[in-house]
Order: structure tokens, then C-alpha cells, then sequence
């Protein structure tokens, strides 16, 4: 029997190093649901987009900025730093290949197709809160978009990535002067006190306003320097 049509249909379901990833259509929108849990769609990308300008407009002007984008997503946050031809280098970290895949040559190529053959771009399957603590690489602004927020994550490995030795970590592949900016589901004034904490000047949050409940937000921080 055919589902109805305000049904999620699923497209692909895979069993990855981190458990289940599921990308399913609902109408017009694609939606990735990880271990059940609703993660983003198509629908808005707003904030996302405010993930990639934000972290820019708190940049010193330096030239063709390198950034390092934290989790692919539906692709939004790689797209909109693609379009913009100010930023220099453009690395996302994803450590779900059937996302990496879903985006190569699948239904989710046709918002990032143009981003994946930018030449400024890379695309390199890892996890994060590993990435950052072995890479010896530098950027001048970190986006973090892995989970639904500082208090609200994924997986439990990730919380060590918003505590003070995890944020030490961020900092660390950060050039001086460089912007931290961390999307997350709601405002957390708690995890702006973390970010002054763990050494990070200009502490604010930019948010966006959505249709029902609190807003998206967008976290920044600056490593001195």
C-alpha cells in the first residue's frame, strides 16, 4: 500500500559507525533522522547560513579566511560559504559516509553539487571531536553544526567537545584572532559562560526567529591573539 501523501517516505537507511542515519522525504522537504532522532531538513537553512556569515563578519578582514565546517548536514552552511567568494578555503569535517554519499550522488547532490566541485572545497570523513584534537591544520573560523545543540547532542562523545577541555581543542586549530561559532536549537546564556571561561573574547549570540518555540541560535567566540 502506498503511504499517504503527509507521510516521510525513506529513501536510503544505513547502519553507520555511529548507528542508524535515515534520509527520508516528506513532500517536498529531505529530512536526516540519526538513531531516531530528527536532526534537520530542507525546509529554512536560515540559521545555518548565519552559522557561516556570523563567524565572517567577526573576522579582522583578513583575507580569503580559511574555515573549517563542522558536520555536511542537508549542506546548507557548505553552500552558502561556497557562494561567497570571500572565503578562502572551505573543509567539512562528516563522519557519516552515507551522508558524504547522499550529497555525491544522491538526492541530496542538488543543493551542494555546485559547493563539491568548487575547488576551495574538501570533504574529509572524520569525526570531529577526533579531528580536532589530532589535526595539526589551522583555520580562521571553526563552524560547528554536529549536533542540536551544546546541551543537546547526538551522540555522548560530543559533549566533550562543548566542555572546557573540548573548546581548549577548538581553540587549538584556531589561528589567533580566529571565530568559534556554534549552531544550536535554542539559546544557552550557560554555555556563553563556557565560552568566557575557556578563554574566548567577544562572547555573543545571534539569533533567528522560527515559526514555534525559541529560537535557532548561533554562539561566537573569538581566541585571542
Amino acid at each position: 500500500m502506498a503511504a499517504p501523501d503527509d507521510s516521510p517516505v525513506v529513501l536510503d537507511r544505513r547502519v553507520g559507525p555511529y548507528g542508524e542515519v535515515a534520509l527520508r522525504r516528506h513532500g517536498a522537504l529531505l529530512q536526516i533522522i540519526a538513531n531516531g532522532c530528527f536532526l534537520m531538513d530542507t525546509s529554512d537553512g536560515r540559521s545555518e547560513r548565519l552559522l557561516i556569515d556570523a563567524a565572517y563578519r567577526a573576522l579582522d578582514g583578513r583575507p580569503a579566511p580559511a574555515v573549517l565546517i563542522g558536520g555536511l548536514g542537508v549542506g546548507f552552511s557548505l553552500a552558502h560559504a561556497s557562494e561567497d567568494p570571500r572565503w578562502g578555503r572551505i573543509t567539512v569535517v562528516e563522519r557519516e559516509p552515507a551522508v558524504i554519499g547522499w550529497h555525491r550522488a544522491g538526492p541530496l547532490s542538488e543543493l551542494t553539487s555546485a559547493a563539491l566541485a568548487d575547488p576551495r572545497t574538501e570533504i574529509l570523513e572524520s569525526d570531529l571531536v577526533r579531528y580536532v584534537n589530532e589535526t595539526s591544520d589551522t583555520f580562521d573560523a571553526l563552524c560547528l553544526d554536529i549536533d542540536n545543540g551544546p546541551g543537546w547532542t547526538v551522540t555522548e562523545d560530543n559533549e566533550s567537545l562543548y566542555s572546557p577541555a573540548g573548546l581548549a581543542s577548538c581553540a587549538r586549530v584556531l589561528r589567533p584572532g580566529g571565530v568559534l561559532a556554534v549552531w544550536s536549537a535554542e539559546p544557552s546564556p550557560e554555555f556563553e559562560g563556557t565560552l568566557r571561561n575557556a578563554g574566548f573574547h567577544g562572547v555573543r549570540t545571534e539569533e533567528v526567529p522560527v515559526a514555534r518555540g525559541v529560537p535557532d541560535a548561533v554562539h561566537l567566540g573569538v581566541r585571542p591573539g
